[in-house]
């Protein structure tokens, strides 16, 4: 029986009433054809998250500031990760460009916690209960990603087929899926009754293929050799004209000693056939990929070019006009034509053929423009066109990464004690590799702070200004001790066990922030405490971190008002509402241009808007904290909110206007 004969059935039955049979229906529907069964687990963090609700607070004394203007701002969160990303929610919802994380593999090895104790081998719920914890936070992560954004997740054997279905079917689709990268980590590992496995999964998932694919050089890499074989190239290039021994025949006949006499027979002037020849020879014996050695030819530019097929390449037929013949542009004959025609048209052709004289490189092969013309022992043989390497530097992403690096010596040099860490090697690959244009990559299982520390040599490398947000808890001073030491000694510099100094990525800046926590209750004062807790969190979710003393003339109050401005935008936070109309009065007599962001506090959704109405034009209004709760209301656990009445409605003291400036009664001036 189908579903659909099913669903008959139940609104057939007697004895139900609507509201059972349509319960019934929609148990039906939440049947899966196709996925992931589990018993969900409570988790503690996910209770706490009913009762109260999470905010990020900075804490200064750790944050590294970089004296360069432009340097990115670096986020680190020492946090459950469910806290964080609940927190991040509201800060970077549909911000984020590359989620890279590496999960616990749940080995059974003391490498999964799961509310406080380590699971074990020996759990029956072990798979459970790390589906239950990934999928929270998975669900949430999702809705961080941009609509090309890509998630990149490590796995090995223990939970691939977990993870990528759980991603497949509860998280994005089988649409979105990009496909597993193997990593071959050349390290095999193992005991002699198995086979010894010598690789770990990398998966990737995309919010939007269609978006993903419109991102410029997305999952594509630099040829490896591509800057060899050019360098090659032009270095042979440089002995034409030149009458010389070449150097592999130098490397023969030198233990010989011969006379001058003697040499002067293996003295050749060098030509392009000649060093055609020699290009060959070479790359024949490199360990480049087939790939890399079809780039076999040099032009008479000195650029190395391969040559691909002008055959039309789809089902359908083209036109007569794609079933021209070319001519070759030295015998005058015509050229075989593919059996369904070229790829272009005639008038493509005459563009490609330009006005330059043929140039004969080999004694069968001749360039015009970017057609490459060859003749065989029946004739001349189909045209192809010319590939030049330097204009094709980049290939598809392959589905095994070679790599058997490890952090050892770079952690023993940093005094870095870790178990596990991702590779950098390997992180800053898949950065540069899947989403190279990315601007913020957010890493939640942060660890050692892999992923910071490539993000800055990829940014130093490329003169990029990608920003990093890592989470990670402080279970046994982690985050302190690894996470933050490690990135603080990359930026600052350190100096190795040997001595050696090595220079710091100082074009970088690096916050601290640790999860906090308001009622989740809505009384008067949880409102005012989320108001005054979530300063921070504006900061980072408006990348605006630069505190001015004064708006204008006006002092800033920390209770009060505070103000921003990097040169580029500014914020003002209002904490007390009965100061708006002075306020409003002040950025009518203060010059700047645009609009200011404007947080206020107010215990609806509206931002005073009234009361702006005389400025509206110079700012852009938000309530607060009602937008951080309706950020928050899409991913919490559910829990009947409370709106606890208007207790503590106004604020304690009174605004008074002295000589034109605000005077609060016992606030702190901000100096």
């Amino acid at each position: 029986m189908n579903k659909k004969e099913l669903y008959n059935k139940i609104l057939q039955l007697d004895g139900l009433t609507n509201e059972e049979k349509s319960e019934l229906l929609g148990l039906l529907r939440k049947q899966k054809k196709y996925g992931l069964v589990w018993e969900d687990k409570p988790e503690d963090v996910e209770e706490r998250l009913r009762e109260e609700l999470p905010v990020l607070v900075e804490d200064t004394a750790k944050a590294l500031i970089s004296t360069e203007a432009d340097a990115p701002n670096h986020i680190l969160i020492e946090g459950d990760n469910l806290e964080a990303l609940t927190a991040l929610t509201y800060t970077h919802e549909g911000k984020i460009d590359v989620i890279y994380i590496d999960p616990p593999y749940n080995r059974g090895e003391k490498d999964f916690k799961y509310n406080d104790d380590y699971v074990d081998k020996e759990n029956p719920f072990r798979h459970s209960l790390w589906l239950s914890f990934m999928k929270k936070r998975l669900s949430i992560a999702k809705s961080l990603l941009k609509n090309d954004g890509v998630m990149i997740v490590h796995i090995d054997e223990h939970e691939f087929d977990a993870l990528n279905i759980l991603l497949e079917t509860e998280i994005f689709t089988r649409d979105n899926c990009l496909g597993q990268i193997i990593w071959n980590k050349l390290n095999p590992k193992g005991d002699a009754n198995a086979v010894a496995i010598q690789h770990e999964y990398i998966l990737l998932y995309c919010k939007n293929k269609e978006a993903f694919n419109s991102s410029p050089n997305h999952l594509m890499r630099e040829k490896p050799n591509a800057l060899k074989i050019i360098n090659k190239a032009k270095s042979l290039f440089s002995k034409i004209g030149k009458t010389i021994i070449p150097e592999d025949v130098k490397t023969v006949i030198s233990p010989f000693e011969y006379s001058e006499d003697v040499l002067k027979d293996f003295y050749v002037t060098y030509d392009l056939q000649l060093i055609n020849k020699e290009f060959q020879a070479w790359l024949k014996r490199s360990d480049f990929s087939e790939g890399e050695k079809a780039y076999q030819y040099i032009d008479e530019n000195g650029d190395a070019f391969q040559t691909v097929s002008m055959a039309w390449p789809n089902k359908e037929t083209p036109n007569s006009d794609y079933f021209i013949p070319l001519i070759h542009p030295i015998n005058g004959e015509k050229c075989p034509v593919p059996d369904k025609g070229w790829r272009y048209p005639s008038t493509t052709f005459s563009n490609m053929l330009g006005t330059n004289e043929p140039v004969e490189l080999l004694p069968n092969m001749v360039v015009k423009g970017q057609i490459v013309f060859t003749t065989g022992r029946k004739g001349n043989n189909q045209p192809r066109n010319k590939y030049l390497l330097k204009e094709n530097l980049l290939e598809n992403t392959p589905s095994i990464i070679n790599d058997g690096t490890s952090n050892d010596k770079l952690f023993k040099e940093l005094g870095i004690d870790f178990e596990y860490p991702k590779t950098l090697a390997v992180a800053k690959y898949l950065l540069k590799n899947v989403l190279p244009n990315s601007e913020i990559i957010l890493d939640f299982f942060a660890g050692s702070g892999t992923t910071l520390h490539a993000t800055m040599q990829l940014n130093a490398e490329d003169s990029g200004h990608r920003k990093c947000i890592l989470v990670t808890n402080n279970e046994n001073n982690i985050c302190e001790e690894v996470t933050y030491k490690r990135n603080k000694r990359v930026i600052n510099g350190y100096t190795t066990p040997r001595g050696e100094e090595v220079p710091g990525l100082k074009n970088n800046t690096l916050r601290y922030y640790r999860t906090s926590f308001v009622g989740r209750s809505r009384s008067m004062k949880n409102m005012r405490q989320l108001m005054s807790l979530s300063t921070d969190m504006l900061c980072i979710k408006e990348d605006l971190y630069t505190e001015q003393p004064k708006f204008g003339e006006q002092p800033t109050y920390k209770n009060v008002f505070r103000y921003f401005d990097n040169g580029r935008k500014r914020m003002m936070v209002i904490y007390r509402e009965e100061a708006v109309q002075q306020l409003v009065e002040l950025i009518q007599k203060t010059d700047y241009e645009g609009k200011m962001l404007v947080y206020v506090f107010s215990p609806s959704e509206d931002p005073w808007e009234g009361e702006f109405e005389e400025v509206q034009d110079r700012v852009q209004l938000c309530a607060l904290p009602q937008a951080i709760y309706n950020a928050y209301r899409r991913i919490l656990p559910k829990k009947k909110d409370e709106f606890v009445g208007a207790d503590e409605t106004k604020a304690t003291g009174q605004a008074n206007v002295t000589d034109g400036t605000l005077n609060f009664d016992n606030e702190e001036e901000l100096q």
